[in-house]
């Protein structure tokens, strides 16, 4: 079973990460782009899924938690912030982003209790970047609705969130096909996504999302 699971993980995985690569390649918007993007999040939720089985039930590394909690909430939260397109308090955004931050202490309070056994890069600038898109999705809703809508905030919002769900992905694939070049292999592709978030934002905001071209 858990053999099974692995592969159901790795092979799901694979697909998304190809499916989030065109997604990012193909025009913004575009027929390509949404339907690779749904598929991605199709995807997703099985690798999320598989990952939390291997947590909870067969005792995997609990690092692999916050990976997962990490890329499964910017994707939720960048598919959501892409359906509503406003920042109005939704329960269910905010059940689900309580949860994750639960998940993250419980994850802190184990890492305590067990001593640093990871990079200090990798696990400090992971917590960290889930702690930074909870706390924003709290505090966004303390913007202005209509300032929120006029400058139509909620594109930059998921081009940051899904392009850090597949830099979360890649990562997560990379420092384990590549584990004898860890930490480089984990924290590498997490500057290349941040690299891209801000290569597309910039770009939108200077020539608006209709003129986003193919990378």
């Amino acid at each position: 079973m858990h053999e099974a699971n692995i592969f159901i993980h790795v092979l799901t995985g694979t697909i998304a990460l190809i499916l989030g690569l065109i997604a990012l390649l193909s025009i913004k918007g575009g027929k390509i782009h949404n339907k690779s993007g749904r598929y991605f999040l199709g995807f997703m939720s099985i690798v999320i899924l598989t990952a939390l089985i291997g947590v909870f039930v067969f005792g995997r590394n609990t690092f692999l938690l916050v990976i997962t909690v990490l890329s499964g909430y910017v994707a939720f939260s960048g598919y959501r912030i892409l359906k509503s397109k406003s920042n109005i308090p939704q329960k269910y955004d905010i059940i689900v982003a309580v949860i994750s931050l639960l998940v993250l202490c419980y994850c802190l309070y184990y890492f305590k209790s067990i001593g640093m056994i990871w990079s200090p890069i990798v696990m400090y600038s992971t917590v960290g970047a889930l702690l930074f898109i909870i706390f924003y999705d709290f505090i966004r809703y303390l913007i202005p609705r209509k300032k929120y809508t006029k400058h139509r905030i909620w594109i930059y919002e998921h081009i940051y969130k899904m392009t850090s769900a597949f830099a979360a992905l890649l990562s997560a694939f990379t420092g384990t096909v590549l584990e004898e070049y860890q930490p480089h292999s984990q924290y590498l592709p997490s500057a290349l996504g941040m690299l891209l978030i801000f290569g597309f934002i910039v770009y939108v905001y200077k020539y608006g999302l209709k003129k986003m071209p193919r990378l």
